[in-house]
């Protein structure tokens, strides 16, 4: 034992495995930075050996710290900062101002430290974190000079509302029923802009050249209904590429299921464990749905689809949601307290004439309090069924020949699973 206080104890080995996780630390951090540098044909401040040595000398500092006084850590970060400030100042009259590497020197005794004192998993999260951050530097670097104003505007209107809004809205319940929550309906519509700000981004940096099985997956993360109307219409426009718009219409169906379940996961884990098996047979169904098609046109020329991106954050859509949600809260809990269970049945059905998002999270939160689980569990998987039906209905309304007999299949399939997924639940 090498160290034993009240609050904190030390082994020989447990001494040994934190110091070989510290130079670890320090190595994977000194190579990338001497990597970057050299690649830029840049002086090297801090290479391999430094980054490995200050983060040991950070761990050794924080030992001797514990020993006999924290100011000896303190003596070593100040020492440490003063060494890197000198640097920097030599370096910045020599017309060199970036700061990323003097940075990373101080985080990296700060990372030492925190390995002695038994922080492992926090300090190889942040190691990461930070490896992920400096080797993304050419990255950010074009994607910064990509932006535009506007995009930038959404970005300011997003951090706006998710942290200078949302914490200060009212978390109490208010309303007929006692279940309107303006800091949940707040949440909801960040969450709402967030996934289609990130859905915007992930489109005008990826490409929408990748294919519209790309599209889908990105266009499924918000409205797989959406994608049912917009690749329908694609296809009567162009239906030589019918099957090509089928597998993204099914990928979007499947990524609608999983958001199903995270939803669920995320509002009430409790309603997961008997709606896990029912749920799970829809999505697999729709995913060999979807490799079944894909397959059947794999080879063929890859779809290149332009694709308007529109307005990077669509506040008003989301606010329209969080109303929307608002409402089918309060539809639910009016037809539970009226009708019973068939007015709950109803109103799953009618609502998810849209998506199944609103459905998902309004009787997740009341199931099991204020609903049985069990008609908080039928809810949605009718409210899936429903949007299936819709789903089907658009594309035989505008979707050319070819897709209206691939949906009539591979949505056909999923509509049965969901007819089974309900009859394994309630059996």
């Amino acid at each position: 034992m090498m160290l034993q206080l009240e609050n904190f104890q030390l082994t020989e080995f447990d001494f040994l495995i934190r110091m070989l996780v510290t130079a670890g630390i320090g190595f994977v951090l000194g190579l990338e930075r001497e990597f970057s540098l050299h690649s830029e044909n840049s002086e090297v401040f801090a290479g391999l050996r430094t980054f490995m040595l200050v983060a040991l000398f950070g761990f050794l500092a924080a030992y001797l710290g514990i020993t006999f006084t924290y100011w000896v850590f303190i003596a070593g970060f100040l020492g440490v900062v003063t060494l890197v400030s000198i640097s920097y100042w030599v370096t910045s009259n020599k017309g060199d101002i970036g700061s990323t590497t003097e940075f990373a020197v101080i985080f990296t005794f700060l990372l030492g430290g925190l390995v002695l004192v038994g922080n492992i998993n926090l300090s190889l999260a942040l190691t990461v974190t930070a490896l992920v951050l400096l080797s993304l530097k050419l990255t950010f670097r074009t994607m910064i000079g990509q932006l535009t104003q506007k995009e930038l505007y959404a970005f300011v209107r997003f951090v706006v509302v998710a942290l200078l809004i949302l914490p200060f809205l009212p978390d109490n319940y208010f309303g007929p029923y006692n279940i309107i929550n303006p800091r949940e309906v707040g949440w909801i519509i960040v969450l709402v802009s967030g996934i289609g700000f990130a859905g915007y981004i992930l489109m005008k940096f990826l490409g929408t050249d990748r294919g519209i099985l790309l599209t889908s997956i990105l266009g499924g993360l918000v409205s797989s209904t959406l994608v049912t109307f917009t690749f329908s219409k694609n296809s009567k426009e162009t239906p030589q590429l019918s099957q090509n718009y089928a597998v993204g219409i099914f990928a979007a169906a499947t990524i609608m299921v999983i958001r199903i379940l995270l939803l669920v996961f995320i509002f009430n884990k409790a309603m997961l464990v008997e709606l896990i098996i029912p749920l799970l047979i829809v999505l697999l169904t729709a995913f060999g749905v979807t490799l079944f098609f894909y397959k059947r046109q794999y080879g063929k020329p890859a779809l290149i689809d332009k694709i308007a991106l529109g307005d990077p954050l669509n506040i008003k859509n989301a606010v329209f949601f969080g109303a929307f949600y608002m409402g089918i809260l309060l539809l639910v809990s009016y037809a539970n307290h009226t009708y019973g269970t068939k007015g709950i049945y109803v109103s799953s059905a009618i609502s998810a004439l849209t998506d199944v998002d609103a459905i998902a999270i309004s009787v997740s939160k009341l199931g099991g309090t204020t609903m049985n689980t069990l008609f908080a569990q039928n809810a949605i998987l009718i409210a899936t069924l429903s949007n299936t039906v819709v789903k089907i209905g658009i594309a035989l309304f505008t979707g050319s020949q070819q897709l209206k007999k691939y949906v009539l299949v591979g949505y056909g399939g999923i509509f049965i699973a969901g007819i089974i997924g309900f009859l394994v639940l309630n059996a």
